[in-house]
């Protein structure tokens, strides 16, 4: 037997789920995600988003519409007579229309230990705030922002220097097989629904670019948590005069170090930084339309001694 499927999803994270459900052989019906946009090096190419493309190759009809507000939408979404529909970051508001179009509503994969990191991005958000366990859910969707109740968990540990970026990985693979189990529990009518406790709820705000500028007049340990929280992108940044011009320069990795001083100082000559309290060393950097680098090779095309100061 097999799940009658509606797969809806957008970015690389959701493209592991969708394999591993067409591999465990239940039928998607139709694959929805965002429509393509502006991309390549002008922006002048409309480019089909990583789900899209992963259907297409899986030969599974995909739709993108811009919204659900057309009720022919939802008449089609209606008429796959779907079992279930899976949903994984894709990026648009459900209706109820849509929620209660599949006999078994909609199943979401969300990135976080729910009540803990409702919203946009609880990855980066987790790591901001110095987390040190997540993990991924799967709950039945409700008309409430990442409300529904709980049909699933797996915890997953975060490392004292794991960036956004190596715990998005780990959190997209661990998602696929959490999704693929619940399908199977769901199918033989044994995936019993938790609600979420009323107690410990925050939300994930959507990172503004604006917050990405590194503040060395905090703690050390949130200086850190900020740098991995926010890499690799958009990247944490800080300023410094390169050639008697200010330039901007991102931090892919950092560690905490020994060391006091002014805040924004270096202290060392291998990018000991000192904070508020405590002191930060680089150890990913990546300037203005370079590539990442080690804190050694970044050194190398950009010497900086003790003493210099960064902003």
């Amino acid at each position: 037997m097999s799940l009658r499927i509606i797969f809806m999803g957008t970015p690389e994270f959701s493209v592991p789920t969708l394999r591993l459900l067409v591999d465990a052989g239940h039928s998607i019906v139709a694959v929805y995600t965002q429509p393509p946009r502006p991309g390549g090096r002008r922006g002048l190419d409309l480019q089909k988003s990583p789900v899209h493309q992963a259907a297409e190759l899986l030969g599974l009809p995909v739709f993108t519409p811009v919204n659900f507000k057309d009720p022919q939408e939802r008449e089609r979404f209606a008429a796959f007579n779907a079992d279930v529909a899976v949903v994984v970051a894709y990026g648009l508001l459900l209706p109820e229309a849509v929620l209660n179009g599949t006999r078994d509503g909609c199943y979401n994969g969300h990135a976080s230990l729910l009540p803990r990191w409702r919203g946009a991005a609880p990855i980066q958000r987790a790591i901001m705030a110095g987390d040190g366990k997540t993990g991924m859910m799967v709950m039945k969707m409700d008309k409430g922002l990442d409300t529904g109740a709980v049909a699933l968990t797996r915890e997953v540990e975060i490392g004292p220097n794991m960036t956004a970026g190596e715990l998005h990985d780990r959190l997209m693979l661990v998602g696929a097989k959490s999704m693929a189990e619940a399908m199977v529990k769901l199918e033989m009518n044994d995936l019993p629904l938790t609600p979420q406790p009323d107690e410990g709820v925050l939300y994930a705000a959507k990172i503004d670019k604006a917050e990405a500028r590194i503040d060395f007049g905090r703690d050390a340990r949130d200086v850190h948590n900020h740098i991995r929280g926010l890499a690799p992108f958009p990247g944490a940044w800080f300023e410094l005069v390169i050639g008697g011009k200010p330039e901007r320069v991102k931090v892919l990795g950092s560690e905490l170090a020994e060391g006091q001083g002014p805040a924004g100082q270096l202290l060392s000559d291998d990018l000991v930084i000192a904070c508020a309290s405590g002191a930060v060393r680089l150890t990913r950097l990546q300037k203005a339309g370079g590539k990442p680098l080690a804190a050694a090779d970044f050194l190398r095309g950009t010497p900086l001694g003790a003493g210099t100061r960064l902003s």
